[in-house]
Parts: structure tokens; C-alpha cells; sequence
């Protein structure tokens, strides 16, 4: 990625945001943050998740044998 579309790309991230990343349900972010797997943080009311959270979630997901 270039140092561009890097400073394009968000640095805090809504659910809704998170959805679209993984192609995961609302519900399955939601769990995973109650859970501890994919760190947040709480301002006010919002909930934020940090991009380079979401991509050490990626980078430690297991790889599926078929």
C-alpha cells in the first residue's frame, strides 16, 4: 500500500466500518469485541476499533485446510 492510500484510509473505525472490512455481521463484530478478539474503544457512547486492530485480527486468523 502507498504511503497515499494509507493516509486515506481511517485510523479509528466504526462497526459499521468493521462489517464492510471483514464481510462479517453486525452481531459477529459485536461478539468479538465482548469477547476481547478485536480490541475498541469506547468514546461517549461510540464505539471506534482501532485499523491496525482489525488487521492483527486478520494476520492472526488461522489458515483453513480444505
Amino acid at each position: 500500500m502507498t504511503t497515499a492510500a494509507q493516509s486515506s484510509a481511517p485510523v479509528l473505525c466504526t462497526v459499521k466500518d468493521a462489517v464492510v472490512l471483514l464481510r462479517l455481521g453486525r452481531s459477529t463484530i459485536y461478539e468479538l469485541m465482548a469477547s476481547g478478539e478485536l480490541p475498541f474503544i469506547k468514546l461517549g457512547r461510540a464505539r471506534r476499533i482501532k485499523r491496525a486492530d482489525i488487521d492483527a485480527f486478520v494476520a492472526q486468523l488461522p489458515p483453513q485446510s480444505v
